[in-house]
């Protein structure tokens, strides 16, 4: 088989395609013959050597896949070889040959692309826990979504126009006219001030419901600011520790400095909630996100979950695909294609 391998911590050049033997699978485990696999932001984390749950350098990442089963291991019984599958490894996923226990797998769609099914499963799955297992999502709801073009963004917009809210989502402005072709009432410009762009929306006196942010630093302070009465922070990132193609540790220092520390105490006299969602330490909850997988795909059958991959790569080219992410050129999901 082959993968791609972070060799060393650095920029995008690091990752090399690299020949290993074929995994044979086990006992209650399946082998995925991959047709794409999708890129994550942790994956870039990883590669520049700040991602503290990815394993030991030299490395293979990635948490989705999509392909065809070519093999099935002893006592499997609900998947057969030849069935469409999307499977979500924790850590693996840059191969052309995976093997993964079962249970972490789930059938595709018959119209779902590949590129689509790569596309789904960390960004829609995170967006969902955030809005609708943790949260509280309803009709009218006011939603900012930072970064609303990149994968969690767009799958938070389908979301949340799915139940009729009012969106907010920041971004550069080159991207503001797709991201109302996908539902977002609101665009504003992610290099201005956010919270006054964001009052001069809302009108005096009035917070935010629900605001999902990914950046970290100073931007849960405003965050937090924008929200009214009984209204909720998401933090699912911290984008803003690792701008560059390479480790910042005075970065990093400088935004877990200016990181707000939210004590119970102003919690409860603020009428306000701050919660944290991080998916790859939930894969040993699939009794959590098994269900809420399912409600994905059947929003999916319904029109209602649209997976935007903006751009495939060749697998020998994932120091290209990194690239593009770092540069913020992406909307929605990058995807390799073995």
């Amino acid at each position: 088989m082959r993968q791609v391998v972070i060799t060393k911590p650095g920029p995008p050049e690091v990752l090399q395609t690299k020949e290993s033997p074929d995994p044979v699978p086990d006992s209650g485990q399946i082998r995925i013959s991959v047709r794409a696999i999708g890129i994550n932001f942790a994956d870039l984390l990883a590669r520049t050597g700040m991602y503290q749950d990815a394993p030991p350098i030299p490395c293979v990442v990635g948490y989705e896949v999509s392909g065809v089963i070519d093999r099935v291991g002893p006592g499997v019984t609900e998947f057969a070889v030849g069935d469409r599958v999307i499977g979500m490894p924790k850590f693996g996923g840059y191969t052309d040959t995976l093997v993964l226990p079962a249970e972490q797998a789930f059938h595709m769609p018959a119209r779902m692309s590949f590129e689509e099914g790569a596309a789904l499963p960390v960004v829609y799955l995170t967006a969902h826990h955030m809005m609708l297992f943790d949260g509280t999502l309803r009709k009218g709801m006011r939603v900012l979504v930072h970064s609303a073009a990149g994968g969690v963004g767009l799958a938070a917009i389908d979301l949340a126009r799915h139940h009729g809210c009012e969106i907010i989502g920041s971004a550069s402005v080159q991207k503001h006219a797709f991201l109302r072709e996908r539902g977002c009432q609101h665009p504003i410009d992610s290099s201005q001030d956010i919270e006054a762009q964001v009052r001069a929306l809302l009108g005096k006196g009035v917070g935010l419901d629900l605001v999902l942010d990914p950046v970290g630093g100073k931007s849960f302070s405003t965050s937090y600011a924008l929200l009214g009465d009984a209204g909720r922070l998401v933090c699912f990132g911290v984008s803003s520790m690792s701008a560059g193609k390479t480790r910042s540790l005075a970065r990093a220092l400088s935004m877990f400095v200016r990181t707000r520390w939210f004590h119970p105490l102003s919690l409860m006299m603020d009428n306000k909630t701050v919660q944290g969602v991080n998916m790859g330490h939930l894969f040993g909850r699939l009794d959590l996100l098994r269900p809420q997988f399912a409600s994905l795909i059947a929003l999916y059958e319904q029109g209602v979950v649209r997976p935007y991959v903006d751009r495939t790569f060749r697998m020998d080219q994932a120091a290209q695909a990194h690239h593009h992410l770092h540069d913020r050129k992406a909307k929605g999901k990058v995807v390799l294609i073995p």
